[in-house]
This record gives structure tokens, C-alpha cells and sequence, in this order.
């Protein structure tokens, strides 16, 4: 009986964040080992598919970089990296789309098919959402976001949309989008109430390595000074920062391996990620 009790009892906290969150749009960059593992992709995907059945929209966001370094050393390419970006020559940006849109796309949907999720998979490129331009010549095929047209999400308001961060080029050409960056921009134009970042840690920590629940805007570049903020963490929390300047409501950093991590951490008081606001 007191199982029973607690499981109402999380209902019941749930219940003012369904209410509030109803109707509104969520951005979730599904990354890290959570898409990798079996057992916690399966987690975030029915996570995401109970916000569907809530009333939530959502848009999923999703990377690849493991399974694209696989196929280049499978054809014989040895990955390369420049501060984190991945250089693109045409026969990578070829392997890139191959992956991305071929392979990760659409196990995604079929898992959220699996539970019974509608979802369907779309290239940025393809589907015109992602207009890029090359963000150097030393990076090859790598972009940067110069637009967003999320009309064809419109269009289909009843889907999970599963976007993958292929951009493409006035020139014509494809462009390979770094995940975080493609989530932000599309959560900036779909005026997001949340863009919810999946990770292989917990969150922000502090220099006891204990959990920053919060972080507010103006708070970042101080905590970027003082080395709170470091390596892969400093340009996350600083392209949070920016998103919420540019409209989105709040950004999550939450850890992808923590089973149910998205719904403990919107719909319990105290959450188990970090919030910028």
C-alpha cells in the first residue's frame, strides 16, 4: 500500500507542471551514451513519447559522432578533430548525411513507434529547416546555422518531430551542424518553453562537484572567470545562456543515463539537472 501511496503521490506533483507545460514546446538534443545504450535510449524515448500523450509538442534534436566515427574508420577514414568540430571533407560530409538521416534518424523513430509514439524523421537539409554557411575553410563541410523555417513542423502538429543536424548551403552543398548548436537555434525559432540538453553527466557542478541546480544568465561569464565553468562544459552553458536571451524560457543540462532523467527533472520540484534561466 505505501508503494501504491508514493506513486500517487508523484502524480500529484506532477500534476501543476502537466498543467502548466500544456500546449507548450519543447526542444530535446538527445545525445550522449543515452543514444548509444540500449536500455537508456529506450528510457528517453518513452520519456518523450509521455510528453506527447500530455500535450507537450516536442521537437528531438539527435547527434551521431560515435557511430559516424565508426563508418569513416569502417571506409578506411581516420576521424579529425579541431577544437571539437569535426573536419568535413565531401567524402565525410557523404558518411555524415549516410549515418545521421540513414541509420540514427530512423532507429529513433522506430523506437518511438515502438511505444507507440507518432514520430517522423526529418533532415534539416531535406526538409529545408537548417539553412547554414560554412564556418571555415580549415573545417571543410562544417556549418553554422544562418537560418531556421520550422514550417514544415507545422504541418504536423501531432508528431514527435526527430530532426537530424544536417544544414544546407546557399551553394547548394550539405553541411554537417554540431547537435547542441542546431537544438539551440531551432528552440530559439519555435520560441521553446524548454530545450533540454541529454548529457553523460549530471549537470553544472561546483568545485566540490556537487550540483548546481541553478544558473542564471547573468551569473555565466563570472562562473567562466573563476573556473567553475570548464572544457566541454563552458561552451554548453554559454550557448544556454544565449538561448535564453534569445527567447527560450529556461535550458536543462541533465544526464541522458539517469533513467526517466526528463520527466524527474520537469516534473518534480527538485529536478536532477541544471537550469539556466
Amino acid at each position: 500500500m505505501e508503494r501504491l501511496i508514493a506513486k500517487a503521490d508523484v502524480l500529484v506533483e506532477a500534476l501543476p507542471y502537466i498543467r502548466k507545460f500544456f500546449g507548450k514546446t519543447f526542444v530535446i538534443k538527445f545525445g550522449g551514451k543515452a543514444m548509444v545504450e540500449a536500455a537508456f535510449k529506450d528510457s528517453v524515448v518513452e520519456d518523450i513519447a509521455l510528453l506527447k500523450y500530455i500535450g507537450v509538442n516536442t521537437i528531438v534534436v539527435h547527434g551521431g559522432g560515435p557511430e559516424i566515427s565508426a563508418a569513416m574508420e569502417k571506409s578506411g577514414k581516420k576521424p579529425n578533430f579541431v577544437n571539437g568540430l569535426r573536419v568535413t571533407d565531401e567524402d565525410t560530409m557523404k558518411i555524415v548525411e549516410e549515418v545521421l538521416f540513414g541509420k540514427v534518424n530512423k532507429e529513433i523513430v522506430d523506437l518511438f513507434k515502438k511505444h507507440h509514439g507518432k514520430a517522423e524523421g526529418l533532415s534539416g537539409k531535406t526538409s529545408n529547416i537548417i539553412t547554414a554557411k560554412q564556418m571555415s575553410k580549415e573545417l571543410g563541410f562544417v556549418g553554422e546555422v544562418e537560418h531556421i523555417d520550422l514550417a514544415i513542423l507545422e504541418k504536423k502538429k501531432d508528431y514527435i518531430h526527430v530532426i537530424a543536424p544536417i544544414g544546407k548551403g546557399k551553394d547548394g552543398h550539405s553541411y554537417n551542424i554540431n547537435a547542441d548548436d542546431a537544438a539551440s537555434e531551432i528552440a530559439i525559432a519555435a520560441k521553446a518553453e524548454k530545450l533540454l540538453l541529454l548529457t553523460d553527466v549530471n549537470g553544472v557542478l561546483d568545485s566540490s562537484k556537487k550540483l548546481i541546480s541553478s544558473i542564471h544568465v547573468s551569473d555565466v561569464s563570472k562562473m567562466v572567470k573563476d573556473g567553475t565553468l570548464t572544457g566541454g562544459m563552458i561552451p554548453k552553458v554559454t550557448g544556454a545562456a544565449e538561448a535564453v536571451k534569445k527567447g527560450v524560457k529556461k535550458v536543462h543540462i541533465i544526464n541522458g543515463n539517469i533513467r526517466h532523467s526528463l520527466l524527474l527533472e520537469i516534473f518534480t520540484d527538485k529536478g536532477v539537472g541544471t537550469e539556466i534561466l
